[in-house]
């Protein structure tokens, strides 16, 4: 694949997985919502990463490590809801930290979150067009 053509499946994985996320809140399924809002994420700055390095992005979750990657200035407050957000991939994946984080995620903390990663997500999108 081009990289223009990474860029693009990277997008177009992004963009396939915020509806998911959307309907696993609509039904009050938190813990994954947010897991699912966490790849969405994830796939948005690997395309950034491609974007720059034009190269296969490394197989990592952290989204602070990816963003580190780019050419995006992130604010602090940015770069601390990546790594709040990469631990909706860590505490939804492992059985011991997935039960407390299902606890954790009470309607109003999803939706904080979601809202957060939507709005990361389109600034991101937004960069790649400029």
């Amino acid at each position: 694949m081009t990289s223009e053509e990474q860029i693009q499946y990277w997008i177009r994985a992004a963009a396939n997985d915020l509806p998911a996320a959307q309907s696993l809140f609509d039904s009050g399924r938190y813990d994954w919502c947010l897991f699912i809002g966490h790849l969405v994420l994830e796939k948005t700055l690997k395309s950034h990463v491609v974007k720059k390095t034009e190269e296969t992005p490394p197989r990592v979750h952290d989204l602070r490590r990816l963003a580190s990657m780019t050419s995006i200035s992130f604010s602090k407050e940015q770069l601390t809801f990546l790594d709040t957000a990469t631990k909706f991939n860590i505490e939804a994946r492992y059985p011991d930290e997935k039960f407390a984080f299902a606890r954790l995620c009470t309607k109003d903390f999803a939706e904080k979150n979601l809202l957060m990663i939507k709005e990361v997500y389109e600034w991101l999108l937004s960069l790649l067009k400029s």
